[in-house]
């Protein structure tokens, strides 16, 4: 079975994460979304919260639920994947600026572990300029965000932050 670790903050989840996660489906026989806990960041929403609308938005997606399990990790990425018994980092590139940083990461995660691979996924053009910072951002102000986040991405942030 080809088990893919697709982590990140997804503070919240955005169609260019599913749009990755997608693809990787592909690729993949199962994908673990590993929601990243860092205290020194200030998330909108909680790891569960985000955990609960990762599992809601794979549904919404149409994919099978069993293919994909959402769970949380802190510390280094390589113990977590040793941890799963997985071999391959999954991400997702939008732009240079994301490619030097994720070769950076990928370089660094070949050092503390040289038997994990990552592997690239290009977001999906309509979804390429889009980022969680950016959407909450949007949001805050009373932007439309909701053809850029899943279905209940959307509601939660609406009620999160007191907006239409």
């Amino acid at each position: 079975m080809r088990v893919a670790v697709y982590p990140g903050s997804f503070d919240p989840i955005t169609r260019g994460h599913t749009s990755i996660l997608k693809s990787g489906l592909v690729a993949f026989d199962r994908i673990v979304m590993a929601v990243l806990h860092n205290p020194r960041k200030n998330p909108l929403f909680t790891v569960e919260e985000r955990k609960e609308l990762i599992r809601e938005s794979v549904v919404e997606m149409g994919e099978d639920p069993s293919r994909v399990e959402v769970d949380a990790f802190e510390g280094l990425l390589v113990d977590y994947c040793r941890h799963k018994n997985a071999r391959v980092v999954l991400r997702g590139l939008r732009a240079v600026a994301d490619f030097e940083y994720e070769l950076q990461m990928a370089n660094m995660n070949r050092h503390l572990n040289e038997n994990i691979e990552t592997v690239f996924i290009m977001a999906d053009d309509a979804y390429f300029y889009v980022s969680s910072n950016l959407i909450k951002e949007a949001a805050r102000l009373g932007g439309d965000v909701d053809a850029l986040v899943p279905g209940p991405v959307a509601k939660q942030l609406r009620e999160k932050l007191g907006t239409k």
